[in-house]
């Protein structure tokens, strides 16, 4: 026998799109049940930056400065080495404001403290291992979602379904949404390394022929990213560990007195780079937002403030009538023509670098000059404020419209 439950939005999904969504929701009045399908939100190598866009959405709702008591890692600057050359490329301390710095934190603190925050509200309830399995239809209509929970099978019936569920959203597969894919050129490797107090104190990247290293400072330990070309991982495996380290230690010389600590492929993770983007958001009774909605490549990593952009708009123009029984799907539509610019000016962006500068870095076999545009942004300061503005704040960035 299975348990009902309902509720005027149901969230599927605990990142930080839903987590997000279903606090200003509730914080806005709107009877909100969130799922996350795991128990806790500890997974490794997702996004960990917290852009000054996002920043700001936590000042605006008075939580900043309690935020920024967690630990976390401020950086000010991103720069990238090619060859033994370094160049700067954005420098976030020229954005107005106190929220001038990029927080590099790990993504299970974010969450935890927003659902600390959210679970205070009354109407909000956060069901932990409670996975969104199928969507409940009415005719054509989105009435809830079938879940699975601890207790067993749980039907959810709600004015609003929200999917949040990733770029392998379950709820974007059932409700049969068109996506367009624009490919990627690119893999990514993610793997730990200690870091001593002696090493550089910023987060950058490393560029060489055929390799690309980003590298971020969390304080006790570098979080790489190795770029690799796009289904290359199976054929680094075949090498063995032995090779990938000392392709790492080539790299970055620096590290090569720990790239040892890698044991065996176990201790690195592939992250299969995805850029999609929903030609549709919604369909009567649902709506897709973060990764569901748009897979972001990980150039810049806006992916996670992108996400937090969709969930802060989502609640400006919705919470107000799902809190009084009035959302229309004209409404819900309002959503995509609110954030589909942002997410198509980003994506076209991120596709321009993937395919001009990262497939011709991965390709290359000798060494190479840095593009002119890099050489311009380390030459002239004031053009590094262009390239901070659009990886900390964004385009069209959102501010919190609701009231408690």
């Amino acid at each position: 026998m299975s348990a009902t439950l309902s509720t005027q939005c149901c969230v599927v999904g605990g990142g930080p799109a839903g987590l997000m969504a279903g606090f200003l929701l509730a914080r806005a009045g709107v009877d909100v049940i969130v799922l996350e399908k795991h128990a806790d939100f500890l997974r490794d190598f997702r996004g960990d930056t917290i852009h000054p866009s996002t920043l700001r959405i936590m000042d605006e709702l008075g939580l900043l400065d309690e935020f920024l008591r967690l630990p976390h890692h401020k950086t000010y600057e991103l720069s990238a080495w090619i060859g033994k050359r370094q160049y700067k490329v954005a420098d976030f301390s020229s954005l107005p404001g106190a929220c001038n710095f990029i927080a590099f934190m790990p993504q299970w603190d974010f969450l935890d403290f927003i659902a600390e925050h959210a679970r205070a509200l009354p109407k909000f309830r956060l069901l932990m291992k409670t996975a969104g399995d199928d969507l409940l239809f009415d005719g054509d209509r989105v009435c809830g979602v079938l879940a699975t929970g601890p207790e067993g099978e749980l039907k959810i019936e709600a004015k609003l379904v929200i999917a949040a569920d990733g770029r392998s959203s379950r709820m974007r597969e059932d409700a049969k949404l068109p996506v367009e894919d624009f490919g990627a050129p690119m893999d990514v490797l993610w793997f730990k390394l200690p870091r001593k107090e002696s090493d550089p104190d910023e987060s950058f990247g490393r560029v060489a022929p055929g390799r690309m290293l980003a590298m971020i400072d969390r304080g006790a330990y570098w979080q790489c990213g190795c770029v690799i070309p796009k289904g290359d991982a199976e054929k680094l495996r075949e090498k063995g560990i032995e090779s990938f380290r000392d392709s790492i230690a080539g790299l970055t010389p620096f590290l090569a007195d720990r790239v040892d600590t890698l044991k065996d492929w176990t201790d690195v993770s592939l992250l299969t780079v995805q850029v999609n983007r929903l030609k549709i958001w919604s369909r009567p009774g649902l709506l897709c937002i973060g990764d569901a909605a748009h897979a972001m490549s990980p150039v810049g990593g806006v992916g996670v403030n992108l996400a937090i952009q969709d969930a802060v708009a989502t609640a400006n123009l919705l919470a107000a009538k799902l809190r009084d029984n009035a959302l229309s799907d004209e409404d819900v539509r309002a959503v995509q023509r609110r954030r589909e610019f942002p997410t198509r000016v980003t994506q076209a962006l991120q596709l321009a670098i993937q395919n001009r500068v990262v497939r011709s870095v991965l390709a290359a076999e000798k060494p190479f000059d840095a593009p002119l545009a890099l050489r311009l942004l380390n030459a002239v300061p004031l053009l590094r404020r262009l390239p901070a503005r659009l990886i900390g704040l964004g385009v069209r960035p959102e501010h919190v419209e609701t009231q408690p």
